[in-house]
């Protein structure tokens, strides 16, 4: 098995539980989790800053002396948009599950700066249409650039049965500015953390380098999570699967700045159309 694929524990409420120094890394560290009703996450942020993702459910948060419910969860990843809580360093908080089941996805990063707790719900978040043809997917910002954090990004990705998705390849591995410092590539860490819409269902992803000292390729199913540590990363879709991903990143910048493999770089602009399949969930959906 692939040292990038993480399966998730089958039997643990905490079914992901990967810190940066597991991953081999320095940023990102990642949980998911099941709560329900009533359950709750007590806890102080410490030096890191935190991501709450809901997957799937509702939950409420108390911390700073305020309060935030979502109120509008969906019932999955496949029947709405998602909201995110974010908290700052130094933060101690109580997290209570407000329905059975809640699906929830942690990502924490070691922080030297103080930011403003927010919840960022469905309707706030900007939702983007990348490629086409069959390289068409939705693209939902939850913690995106500019977002009033130190280092996390947060994006959801919706790939239609059989199409390309973060296609043509990037890669952001390397700090790179132009001569007036504008930042052109940031050094990211990356985790895939993958819903499928059927339980049989599956994705493919590549993970490779320029000089393919990292080249794997692995196939990966629902709940399972793909490490990135560097590397050009495209993900296709198994036919037949709509195929969701939550990408959590940290690095140099908060920044989504990257490169694109050369090799692909014609397919930019030949797309002939876009999927009609999209988009996949909408903020309506939710509640």
């Amino acid at each position: 098995m692939s040292d990038l694929l993480i399966k998730p524990r089958t039997h643990d409420k905490t079914y992901h539980s990967l810190t940066a120094e597991q991953a081999g890394w320095t940023y990102l560290n990642f949980e998911a989790k099941i709560l329900e009703a009533g359950e709750q996450i007590v806890g102080d942020t410490g030096d890191y800053e935190y991501c709450f993702a809901l997957l799937g459910g509702n939950f409420k948060v108390e911390a700073a002396g305020q309060v935030w419910e979502t109120g509008n969860g969906r019932k999955d990843v496949f029947s709405g948009i998602g909201h995110a809580m974010y908290l700052s360093r130094r933060t101690p908080f109580i997290l209570t599950a407000q329905s059975p089941g809640t699906d929830i996805a942690i990502c924490k990063v070691l922080s030297d700066e103080d930011h403003p707790p927010r919840m960022k719900r469905p309707e706030e978040a900007a939702i983007e249409y990348r490629g086409g043809d069959n390289a068409n997917r939705q693209i939902n910002s939850l913690l995106e650039p500019g977002f009033g954090c130190h280092k996390i990004v947060c994006v959801e990705v919706y790939t239609p049965s059989g199409n390309w998705s973060s296609f043509p390849a990037h890669k952001h591995d390397e700090r790179k500015v132009d001569a007036e410092g504008n930042l052109l590539e940031a050094n990211l860490e990356e985790i895939y953390f993958y819903k499928i819409d059927k339980p049989q269902g599956y994705a493919i992803q590549q993970v490779y380098t320029e000089d393919r000292s990292l080249d794997e390729i692995v196939r990966v199913k629902n709940n399972e999570a793909v490490l990135v540590p560097k590397g050009y990363h495209p993900v296709v879709a198994g036919h037949g699967y709509n195929v969701y991903y939550l990408n959590f990143l940290a690095g140099s910048d908060q920044s989504l700045a990257n490169t694109s493999d050369p090799d692909h770089d014609w397919i930019y602009g030949s797309w002939k159309g876009t999927d009609p399949r999209l988009p996949i969930v909408t903020a309506e959906m939710n509640g």
